[in-house]
């Protein structure tokens, strides 16, 4: 109990983080919201990195969210409605939107997690929600035959990896600073 009278949930610590309830008194949805907005502000420090990688580089956009729409649609049976003109500016924009529902959608795990009382180390943290926004956003795009990572060369991996990790990076701030008193 502490000097209120309310009980506080212990932590314990582990060589990854701290597991336990804190006495922050927030709700597991207000974790997930929370969650979801350090995922936004993850996604746009990722696709930051990746335009400035295309403008030092001069190189252009990857098709791989467009294909993955298409491929997405076939396999749901849904049509994507309109002439080709109409239907290919749907594509293009519903590609960005599976990275930002990737992006939300991570976020909110993560929060989901400090919800339920794990409390990483900066680098531990930021690892593991880069390797989770990794699998949100290529294991879609593998499993459907889109893209091999396997195939890959060094510079691709760099392409990919590091607004990824500028995207781990953000999003556990972003918590960390939430769970501040």
């Amino acid at each position: 109990m502490d000097a209120t009278g309310t009980a506080v949930a212990m932590a314990r610590r582990t060589p990854v983080g701290t597991f336990g309830k804190g006495k922050r008194g927030i709700s597991t949805l207000g974790w997930a919201v929370r969650g979801a907005a350090a995922g936004a502000a993850g996604t746009t420090a990722l696709n930051a990195v990746t335009y400035l990688d295309m403008t030092v580089r001069g190189r252009g956009t990857s098709s791989t969210p467009e294909q993955t729409v298409e491929a997405l649609a076939r396999k749901a049976h849904v049509p994507i409605p309109g002439d080709e003109e109409h239907r290919q500016n749907r594509v293009q924009g519903l590609g960005p939107l599976t990275g930002l529902v990737a992006g939300l959608g991570v976020g909110a795990l993560v929060g989901l997690a400090r919800a339920s009382g794990f409390r990483s180390q900066p680098v531990v943290g930021t690892l593991l929600t880069t390797l989770g926004v990794l699998v949100a956003s290529n294991g879609p795009m593998t499993v459907l035959g889109i893209t091999d990572p396997r195939t890959w060369s060094a510079t691709d991996w760099v392409s990919d990896v590091v607004p990824h990790l500028a995207y781990g990076a953000v999003v556990k701030t972003t918590m960390d600073a939430f769970d501040r008193p």
